[in-house]
């Protein structure tokens, strides 16, 4: 997979930017200029919002009516080319052809982006690393998204039941209802994302080993409502659906529904001990470092293609022998990588490079 060209206009602080791309690509510049700007630009044509947690809207340049992207790529030997439109809300297409939903861009094109942001995903509460996972099955199984947005719809239901329940108790027998539609749709996604971290940490170990210079492992484990270890699909409907009604007496006093996949956490462990509570900076950068290298590698092996990947400001931080290190993860994979400084990477490997300021190409 490989993007040769990108053409954007009226994108947060970029106003017209066309460029032609390398296998290596280096963005650099000062602080605040618009080089994360181009690699949100890029995520976009996998289908997902913007990794920066913002609404479309704010995508747009200010003080203009729309923004548009545009690509031309290879993929599996095809080329291709594709579009996006920011207004209220943003809209694909594929090779000239409208799409329904820009998702379906998530089918032809899959990166793996790792932002200072990330780092959340150890420091900060369970919804980043749920959203880790989320975001990487996305990539993999088309479908998972349709299932997401159907326990989301579920569970949005059930709460404002909850909460009308509070005002009139006659209404509780309905929630028998939502406890099977939120626990059948609920299932698919525990058994899917058990199943991905189980894939996932051989792959996360080896990286992580390499970083810590085999000195420390770091380990998975995905906690809920029950152990779901070794659990089928039915299985975990049937004892998401005891659990339901095991906590509704903390639903009705909280008015929201306590337990299943919404509150659950894959806890990230380095030596047997929680990364989020006894892990130093480095090992937590280290932790996400290997978590994201791992995901590519199982994207490469899944899709039987490379994805891009797109690291922002991964250097900055790391001595010569982890650069090293996870450079030589991507070596065969064509990445954009934003620095301030373009000999902190160009040392280590030949490639094209963009030096942009105030949102333009010097």
């Amino acid at each position: 997979m490989k993007i040769n060209s990108i053409e954007i206009e009226n994108f947060r602080n970029i106003e017209t930017l066309n460029l032609d791309f390398d296998n290596v690509n280096i963005i650099y510049g000062e602080n605040a200029q618009g080089k994360t700007n181009l690699i949100e630009a890029i995520y976009l044509f996998t289908g997902s919002k913007s990794f920066r947690g913002v609404k479309d809207k704010e995508l747009i340049k200010f003080d203009k009516a729309f923004s548009k992207l545009k690509i031309n790529f290879e993929n599996k030997s095809r080329e291709q080319n594709a579009e996006i439109v920011i207004e209220k809300k943003r809209r694909a297409s594929l090779n000239g052809v409208k799409k329904k939903s820009p998702s379906v861009l998530g089918e032809e094109l899959k990166a793996v982006i790792f932002s200072p942001v990330h780092l959340s995903m150890v420091k900060d509460g369970p919804a980043e690393r749920r959203k880790f996972i989320d975001n990487a099955l996305c990539q993999l199984k088309f479908n998972y998204r349709n299932v997401l947005k159907e326990y989301n719809r579920a569970l949005l239901q059930r709460n404002m039941l909850l909460k009308d329940i509070a005002k009139n108790n006659s209404l509780t027998d309905m929630l028998y209802i939502w406890d099977r539609n939120l626990a059948a749709s609920g299932a698919k996604i525990i058994y899917q994302r058990n199943k991905y971290i189980d894939t996932l940490l051989p792959y996360a170990e080896d990286v992580f080993s390499g970083l810590s210079g085999g000195k420390e492992n770091i380990d998975l484990i995905l906690n809920g409502a029950f152990d779901y270890k070794n659990l089928t699909v039915n299985e975990i409907e049937n004892q998401l659906i005891v659990a339901f009604e095991k906590n509704r007496g903390s639903d009705f006093m909280n008015r929201i529904t306590t337990v299943g996949p919404h509150r659950d956490d894959m806890e990230i462990l380095i030596n047997g001990r929680s990364a989020r509570t006894y892990g130093s900076q480095g090992q937590q950068r280290s932790c996400v470092l290997a978590l994201k290298l791992a995901e590519a590698s199982l994207l490469k092996e899944m899709t039987q293609d490379e994805p891009l990947a797109l690291l922002d400001d991964v250097m900055s931080e790391l001595d010569i022998s982890r650069q090293d290190y996870i450079l030589n993860h991507i070596k065969d994979w064509q990445v954009f990588i934003t620095c301030c400084d373009a000999n902190t990477v160009l040392r280590l490997k030949n490639g094209k490079t963009f030096h942009i300021e105030n949102g333009g190409l010097i």
